[in-house]
């Protein structure tokens, strides 16, 4: 099926076999981030934004997302506005593999895109479906806590 995707702002036509999850799709375009976990939706390392919201590309299909807008984290890599978030997770030195991270960071940047200055259960919220197997998310959570504390002067 012919379908048009904006992927970290270049807009592209595709042609893609209709049962392809977003995922599969998005990593044959060696979007490395995009990891694949659980497959079922539940652990959020494939996280990836879709016209602004987080969405676990493992449970879309690609087609499903024709004429949208998609961010990965490689479109975050070079933000400087991201700087302190990554950073935090270099200052929580102990998170054992970063597997995780990309789809954290995702669900942070869409959590900020649409609230400024989220408060301490907001930021659980948005993190409530990603998931560390290393450390239980105990240290990424952390981390980016302090990050948007820091991003948003409250530390």
């Amino acid at each position: 099926m012919d379908i048009t995707l904006t992927i970290n702002g270049h807009k592209s036509q595709f042609d893609i076999p209709v049962a392809t999850t977003l995922m599969e799709f998005l990593k044959s375009q060696r979007l490395w981030s995009v990891k694949h976990g659980c497959e079922n939706g539940e652990c959020g390392n494939c996280a990836v934004i879709v016209d602004g919201k987080a969405v676990n590309s493992c449970s879309m299909l690609a087609v499903q997302a024709d004429g949208k807008n998609i961010e990965t984290y490689e479109s975050l890599r070079n933000s400087n506005e991201y700087t302190v978030l990554k950073e935090a997770f270099m200052d929580f030195g102990d998170i054992d593999c970063g597997f995780c991270i990309p789809g954290m960071m995702i669900a942070m940047k869409a959590l900020l895109d649409k609230m400024p200055d989220p408060t301490e259960e907001d930021l659980m919220d948005a993190l409530a479906g990603s998931h560390c197997f290393c450390t239980k998310s105990v240290k990424p959570i952390d981390a980016i806590c302090q990050a948007v504390k820091k991003m948003r002067g409250h530390y």
